[in-house]
């Protein structure tokens, strides 16, 4: 795991600023705190920090080739690269170290860009080819190593964060365009992100670029369609799962330093737990964190998996103080808003982690894989719904229930109003307007423009990926989480786990498991209001009974309450503000009601005012240039 950044100028005849290279690669010092590279040839400049975990003596990069024909930069860990180097050798390449860097590029050097369908891992990496002037970007196939890009009149940038680029740029500028699509789902899918003019590479595609041939973007992998199997029983299902799903850990394993495990007491890191435990000789390391308040601690769950594994186990619990203390700093180090509340425990268990290993291993995925998410359960039975009723329900009757819901408990309420009896027919709205945490109507409220909302649909990249292919509409829905949801929650993962310099992997994601998984179909995953009942049925034989059969929490962070209470200043000064309030993004009147209805318990506002908050952070210490130390702990 790695820092990596460049620069290349699109006129060949001039030559890069090492020192300007330099700064680019020292803001990812986190990322890399065991050594650092530097390579420069005139118009091309490579910069890398180490994090390092395979080949700890040798492996330093920038790297080159034997005749120094072609240079990389690279990031993340290529689990089949011992496999692949006895073919190379045999084709004449001479290796000079044990890393898996090494066999990317003489992979490389036998297929050109299509040595990316050749490997096995977690993957984000530069190389420039200097017999043909060319530079390839590639990104592996799920998204899980980020990387990003900007591409000015005289250069191309590229690095794994964004600041980064930011630090070989002028002032950065906010791209309001998308702030309806954070408003809506908390994060930005597709190419773009909050900076104008900086773009990601999308998971499963290389980025070609000559000064003959100019800029091209290939996709070289894409997620199956699941198909039906003639009616395999559920028996047989988890049989093969459990098989693939065992390859998968054990090829995550390979390192030469210590590693552990991230272990939340649910069912996809209980599980990791045990079949890592069974694959090595020395009791595994795992880590749990945790709340004072019981509605988000599952510690009890992740001691009683730990005893399962003979784990050596450690926790963390982080206090409300802490937890705000720490949050400007993440802003920094996420580059955006921080979407999710989660992500604060996940550095300070990331922190825990690195006073012990530098690698650990994470259940991510397998939610998206296996419809562990309770949207999936409220989808499926939207669909028994209306299959009584035909395709459409008849306007009066949803009406009618609209009317209704409002009678209802709190806790039947949320429930029926998300049925496609209170709500209008089809994906857009079911699914996608259904969880926003500011829908359409929120949004045409809050947003002092809100003809932003007519410039682009905030779910037009889910409801892209949506009409990929074909299935089920749980089918459908999964491969979209896959390709959206699932590739914001890794930068989360990598991001939050970086800065406390600590490499994270993730077996679920392992490709041919993916392929698999996505083929199995929705029926076999959701029985009932059963979710993941294939893996369940897989890891039966392992996870204790207690957490196989217990309902998922999704780590909950009290946010809600916490700004309610204590700390109501935050939403005082980051919110309602007269540093937010200019920004004139939002009309000021729905901001005081939304806070004043949350704080009075009239309405459960957290999540939003959590979203707000955040985007006043990020705008101070980026737009603004502020020090997040400067940035006061409790306002």
């Amino acid at each position: 795991m790695c820092g990596i950044v460049g620069i290349v100028n699109l006129d060949p005849r001039e030559t890069v600023d090492e020192a300007l290279l330099k700064r680019m690669r020292d803001v990812l010092r986190h990322r890399g705190p065991d050594g650092e590279g530097l390579w420069a040839e005139g118009p091309v400049g490579f910069g890398h920090r180490r994090l390092a975990i395979v080949d700890v003596s040798g492996g330093q990069q920038p790297m080159a080739n034997e005749d120094e024909s072609c240079w990389i930069v690279y990031n993340g860990e290529i689990y089949n690269h011992a496999a692949l180097r006895p073919g190379l050798e045999a084709r004449g390449h001479h290796y000079r170290t044990r890393s898996d860097t090494e066999t990317i590029i003489h992979l490389y050097e036998e297929e050109q860009e299509r040595c990316v369908e050749r490997l096995r891992g977690m993957f984000a990496f530069a190389l420039w080819d200097r017999a043909r002037k060319r530079l390839l970007l590639a990104r592996d196939r799920l998204g899980i190593k980020p990387l990003y890009y900007a591409v000015t009149r005289r250069e191309l940038l590229f690095a794994s964060e964004i600041k980064a680029i930011l630090a070989a740029s002028p002032r950065p500028a906010f791209n309001e365009t998308i702030l309806p699509e954070f408003l809506a789902n908390r994060f930005v899918a597709g190419e773009e992100t909050f900076f104008q003019g900086v773009r990601k590479l999308l998971p499963g595609r290389t980025l070609t670029w000559s000064a003959d041939a100019g800029f091209e973007t290939r996709r070289y992998w894409q997620l199956p369609v699941a198909t039906e199997d003639g009616g395999a029983d559920l028996g047989a299902h988890a049989r093969e799962l459990r098989s693939r799903l065992d390859a998968a850990v054990s090829s995550h394993l390979m390192s030469d330093v210590p590693l552990g495990l991230f272990l939340s007491g649910g069912l996809d890191s209980s599980g990791l737990a045990v079949l890592m435990a069974r694959m090595v000789k020395e009791p595994i390391r795992t880590f749990a964190v945790g709340f004072a308040e019981r509605e988000a601690n599952e510690l009890g769950y992740a001691r009683l998996a730990a005893r399962a594994a003979g784990a050596e186990h450690r926790e963390v619990v982080v206090s409300p103080a802490e937890f705000f203390e720490v949050l400007p700093r993440l802003v920094w180090h996420e580059d955006e808003p921080i979407a999710h509340a989660s992500s604060v425990p996940l550095y300070f268990v990331s922190r825990l982690a690195r006073e012990h290993v530098k690698v650990v291993l994470t259940g991510e995925g397998s939610d998206e894989l296996f419809l562990g998410y309770n949207w999936y359960r409220v989808t499926a039975w939207n669909d028994r719904i209306a299959s009584v009723y035909g395709a459409v329900v008849p306007p009066a009757i949803r009406q009618t229930v609209a009317a209704l819901t409002g009678r209802l408990p709190a806790a039947a309420r949320r429930y029926a109003e998300r049925t496609v009896l209170a709500l209008p027919p089809g994906v857009r709205a079911l699914f996608y307007e259904n969880f926003a945490v500011f829908s359409d109507a929120r949004q045409q409220a809050l947003l002092a423009n809100p003809e932003w909302l007519t410039l682009r649909d905030p779910y037009a990249e889910g409801l892209r990926c949506y009409a990929e292919g074909g299935g089920s509409p749980l089918d459908r829905m999964s491969r979209a989480d896959v390709q959206t949801y699932l590739v914001e929650l890794l930068m989360k993962q990598d991001q939050m786990s970086m800065a406390a310099s600590v490499e994270s992997r993730v077996p679920f994601l392992d490709h041919e498991l993916v392929e698999h998984a996505l083929g199995i179909p929705a029926r076999v995953k959701l029985r009932g209001w059963r979710t993941k009942a294939v893996l369940r049925a897989a890891l039966a034989d392992c996870v204790p009974r207690t957490i196989l059969t217990r309902r998922k929490m999704g780590f909950p962070v009290p946010v809600g309450r916490w700004l309610r209470a204590e700390f109501w200043p935050i939403v005082e000064e980051f919110v309602l503000g007269p540093r937010a309030l200019a920004r004139g993004l939002f009309r000021p009147a729905a901001l005081r009601r939304l806070a004043e209805e949350h704080r009075a318990g009239a309405e459960r506002h957290g999540d939003r005012l959590w979203l707000l908050a955040n985007l006043e952070i990020w705008q101070r210490i980026f737009l603004d240039g502020e020090d997040p130390a400067d940035i006061e702990r409790r306002p």
